[in-house]
């Protein structure tokens, strides 16, 4: 990407972003907050339908993660109405975890949809600081869609190596930046403030394999795709697992 065009993606960011530090100051952001889980349940259906052959290949294998007495307990981060619940094996025992408790009414929804399931108790905080979660207590993390929106992408990830058992693994699949040589990557510098503020904070400029591959985790596996259908904005993506 050319630096002219790059100082003009940082101008038009600018103007973007006033209207959204004008509607934290005057307390929109928290009604938001309270619709936003009506639209994520909604859009969920269409995301899924879109990438639902990548969900099954990238959960495939989420059985080798089991006990040996079969037992399975998956922590989901950022679970917002269970859109993966439909992905996980028989029997599994799910810990969901989301920072808006207004998520609840449409992942009980989704809990009534997926009865193959076992549920703890939904617990209300941010991946950043899953106190509440014991050391070494889970044998999967899932997270999807949710770095993208976190505060600290590092803080999360060290969390997530930390509740996980050793031989445990962290499954993701998460939209990332586009190459700079590409025009997607330029629309992401100029409209992401837009995007954040009608995405709950959703950033579409985060290289978010790099921090996976810092994290720590004895094994990555990891690939780049393009999601199919989706909007331009957020095709990139990367998808897999890390082995603790």
């Amino acid at each position: 990407m050319q630096p002219c065009f790059m100082k003009f993606c940082r101008l038009l960011c600018f103007a973007f972003s006033t209207p959204f530090y004008l509607l934290r100051f005057i307390g929109l952001c928290g009604m938001y907050k309270r619709v936003f889980p009506f639209l994520a349940y909604n859009v969920t259906f269409s995301y899924n339908v879109k990438t639902h052959k990548l969900k099954r290949e990238l959960f495939r294998n989420l059985g080798r993660f089991a006990n040996a007495d079969g037992t399975l307990r998956l922590l989901e981060i950022g679970c917002g109405s269970g859109a993966n619940f439909r992905f996980y094996p028989y029997g599994c025992t799910v810990i969901c975890t989301d920072p808006n408790p207004h998520m609840e009414p449409y992942l009980r929804m989704s809990m009534e949809a997926n009865k193959h399931l076992t549920y703890d108790e939904m617990l209300v905080l941010s991946g950043e600081d899953m106190r509440e979660v014991e050391d070494e207590s889970v044998d999967v993390v899932v997270c999807t869609l949710v770095l993208c929106s976190v505060n600290n992408v590092e803080r999360v990830l060290q969390e997530a190596r930390r509740i996980l058992r050793n031989g445990g693994a962290l499954y993701f699949l998460e939209h990332v930046v586009s190459d700079p040589s590409t025009w997607t990557h330029f629309c992401q510098y100029v409209f992401e403030p837009l995007w954040c503020l009608l995405g709950d904070g959703c950033m579409v400029t985060r290289a978010t394999w790099k921090d996976l591959e810092a994290a720590g985790f004895a094994e990555l596996h990891l690939k780049h795709i393009e999601a199919p259908e989706v909007s331009l904005m957020i095709r990139p993506h990367i998808m897999g697992y890390s082995i603790k």
